[in-house]
């Protein structure tokens, strides 16, 4: 009976040491085309990042774009790998665990919305170049500039809004019923129809061939008057500075196309003093809010969210701001004039000062700027001036950068 136990214990090991070793050779055999499997779809992904990248190289160049696609044939990927065989041949841990992570590393990049940055294309010239000037005699002060097409721009004081001809300086229209506000108190949105704040603080709209007027935001609260506004570019929202009368504090609303109140800046996780007076509003390229408020002395920016990124107050001399016009440009710079230093500030988009763009004793500045504003074509406007001696001026600032010119 011993010998009888012996003999199955010693089979059942030889067969149990043939099932691990047909075991392990199976698992070995389905690790190495796993690995195969893995090394063909990275050599495949190499290879399609490498075209890609040749491929967007080309389109910055178009020149060169053509004579690549004259020149060689596409390429072609082919299905190198039987995706079903590998997947059927993997075990379930394989599939969803080793599989999963490997695929979870790879970068993927959104190409359908892909785009060449500015900052590729164009370039920041060591100075302003000066075009030309006009002499504005029907305004007393050259408050605020918003420009409508290349050839026009809407020029306003603290009584009326004039509509000038950029290439002769001539008024082709001029509106009485504004707000007596020295303030960014009108906008162009993309179908060149003027947005204005009107005498009551309603926020009215005018047809592109100024027949039709209408009242696209009527005020509600009397306690609450805005004082500027700016129709963004990227997604026609109307950015509106709105100032607290008896609480002496300000907030910037948010509406859509349609005129409805999509957002407050400040929200409730923001202290409400962020801004006092709101005079002046742009957005930057990147989504960003910036707000030149005169009681604050500063430029004050927000994100698209609303969460407050920092308030530049003056350049590292110290000297206080006293901030007027403010725009930004296709650079994500940002541009202010300064009552105090009577000079436009140029700063980054994270506030740091860089230099002083323009100044009182630059070509075409008349006294102080207080004005700014980009035409389609990236021209820089600028408003300066008192009185009766107020001046239109004409620069080129941003310039296509040369290494891009084929």
């Amino acid at each position: 009976f011993q010998t009888k136990i012996s003999q199955c214990q010693s089979e059942m090991l030889m067969r149990g040491q043939r099932v691990d070793h047909l075991f392990g050779s199976v698992l070995g055999d389905i690790i190495h085309k796993y690995k195969l499997f893995v090394q063909k779809v990275r050599l495949n992904l190499s290879r399609i990042q490498d075209y890609e990248h040749n491929y967007v190289k080309s389109v910055q160049r178009p020149v060169q774009l053509l004579r690549f696609i004259k020149k060689d044939r596409l390429p072609r990927i082919q299905n190198e790998i039987n995706f079903l065989h590998y997947l059927f041949s993997l075990t379930r841990e394989i599939n969803l665990g080793d599989l999963v992570e490997f695929l979870s590393d790879i970068q993927w990049t959104e190409t359908a919305q892909r785009r060449v940055k500015d900052e590729f294309l164009l370039k920041l010239m060591p100075s302003p170049l000066w075009k030309k000037s006009y002499s504005i005699t029907c305004v007393r002060f050259c408050d605020h500039i918003s420009c409508e097409t290349q050839d026009r721009i809407w020029i306003s004081d603290r009584n009326n809004l004039f509509l000038l001809d950029s290439t002769t300086g001539s008024n082709l229209c001029n509106i009485t019923n504004s707000c007596k506000l020295k303030s960014g108190c009108h906008t162009v949105n993309s179908k060149f129809e003027l947005i204005y704040i009107c005498k009551n603080f309603n926020i009215n709209k005018l047809s592109r061939d100024r027949k039709t007027k209408s009242t696209f935001i009527e005020s509600q609260d009397p306690e609450w008057k805005a004082l500027s506004v700016y129709c963004s570019t990227f997604t026609g929202d109307l950015l509106v500075g709105i100032k607290g009368l008896s609480t002496d504090t300000g907030i910037v609303r948010r509406y859509d196309p349609t005129g409805g109140n999509t957002q407050t800046i400040p929200d409730d996780k923001t202290p409400h003093t962020l801004y006092r007076n709101p005079l002046f509003i742009t957005e930057n390229c990147n989504g960003d809010v910036v707000v030149s408020d005169s009681q604050q002395k500063a430029v004050v920016v927000t994100s698209r969210e609303g969460v407050h990124r920092f308030s530049y107050t003056g350049p590292p001399s110290g000297s206080k701001l006293r901030p007027f016009g403010i725009c930004t440009d296709a650079l994500t710079h940002i541009l202010v004039c300064d009552g105090n230093t009577r000079k436009v500030h140029l700063l980054d988009r994270d506030g740091q000062f860089l230099s002083y763009l323009l100044t009182q004793n630059s070509p075409g500045i008349q006294n102080s700027p207080r004005s700014l504003s980009y035409d389609v074509s990236l021209r820089l406007w600028v408003g300066s001036g008192s009185g009766r001696n107020n001046t239109v001026s004409m620069y080129r600032n941003l310039n296509r950068n040369p290494i891009y010119d084929d």
